[in-house]
């Protein structure tokens, strides 16, 4: 897939946290639970950011905390250079939860009617909107169903839709493929890779590895609140301990040869780098190593020689 990932220029964060952390109490004050350890990470306009954890790891504590829901115990989160606990920043974003409430009884048309009211707009410009939305979500021929009527999938469209009627610059996405069949889950990655072409700066957290792998530009791994892991996706997946070779159009004859000897036997499309693993498998790694190690981070492992680096 062809990454267009900014370049993070000074001036084009969007999210940034400094030692953001969370802890829950109970009602003496005692500390209950550690959602979210000290993070730093910073998110870049334009960029597609994925959040990857397990069940536990810290993920929606850190949008809570990004949206403003929740008030840190330490540390500082800024969306769009105000802090987080600003809620005004919040008509610049727009939020699909991982489970959406909406109004069982109203249409897809007047579901996003009602919510480009909370938003202020005009009339003409929420019919205009709501049309684009629901045509771009692929329930056109369903825009006068009630909500009741829909799939788990449906409603995860009219969701998406939802988030998307203020026409925000920040969209974040919790599980925004969940109770999609391949179909649509390869439709609703699409259209995330469309928001960033339109120029919006995508956050997502999912339990699917593939889909982040297919749309996210950088990653973050939490693991029992602590980031493990942060960076692009390519960087993340490359194996640095095999070289491998590919090409096309190879005689038998020249296939044992090395680079030179393949060009003099005119071979096409050679391609000499670093394989990839797949996100899953680092995933998984990273998990391991956190249990075995516990309060470390991560050690990238080296596929070649067996051999943590």
């Amino acid at each position: 897939m062809n990454r267009s990932t900014p370049q993070g220029k000074a001036g084009d964060i969007v999210v940034e946290t400094r030692n953001l952390s969370k802890v829950y109490r109970d009602f003496w004050g005692r500390s209950k639970k550690t959602a979210l350890k000290p993070l730093d990470l910073d998110v870049r306009r334009g960029e597609i950011f994925g959040l990857l954890g397990p069940n536990g790891a810290g993920k929606t504590t850190t949008l809570k905390l990004l949206l403003g829901l929740i008030f840190p115990t330490s540390g500082e989160a800024l969306v769009f250079d105000q802090p987080a606990t600003d809620v005004t920043k919040n008509e610049r974003i727009g939020y699909l939860p991982e489970e959406s409430y909406l109004y069982k009884f109203l249409d897809a048309e007047e579901t996003l009617d009602f919510y480009g009211r909370l938003f202020g707009l005009a009339p003409e410009e929420r019919r205009r909107r709501a049309a684009a939305l629901i045509e771009m979500v692929g329930l056109t021929r369903d825009r006068k169903r009630q909500l009741r009527e829909y799939s788990k999938g449906m409603t995860r469209r009219i969701g998406v839709a939802q988030a998307l009627i203020n026409d925000p610059e920040l969209v974040i996405l919790d599980e925004p493929t969940s109770g999609l069949d391949p179909i649509g889950t390869r439709e609703m990655k699409d259209l995330i890779i469309d928001l960033r072409a339109r120029g919006k700066t995508v956050i997502m957290c999912s339990h699917l590895l593939a889909d982040v792998e297919d749309v996210c530009d950088r990653i973050a791994v939490l693991h029992q609140g602590e980031l493990k892991e942060l960076g692009r996706v390519e960087d993340l997946l490359r194996v640095t301990g095999v070289t491998q070779i590919r090409a096309t159009g190879l005689t038998p004859a020249a296939a044992a040869d090395v680079r030179s000897v393949l060009e003099r036997h005119g071979a096409a499309d050679i391609d000499i780098g670093n394989p990839r693993t797949t996100l899953e498998d680092l995933f998984l790694e990273i998990v391991r190593d956190t249990e075995a190690r516990p309060g470390r981070r991560a050690r990238r492992p080296d596929t070649a020689s067996g051999r943590a680096e």
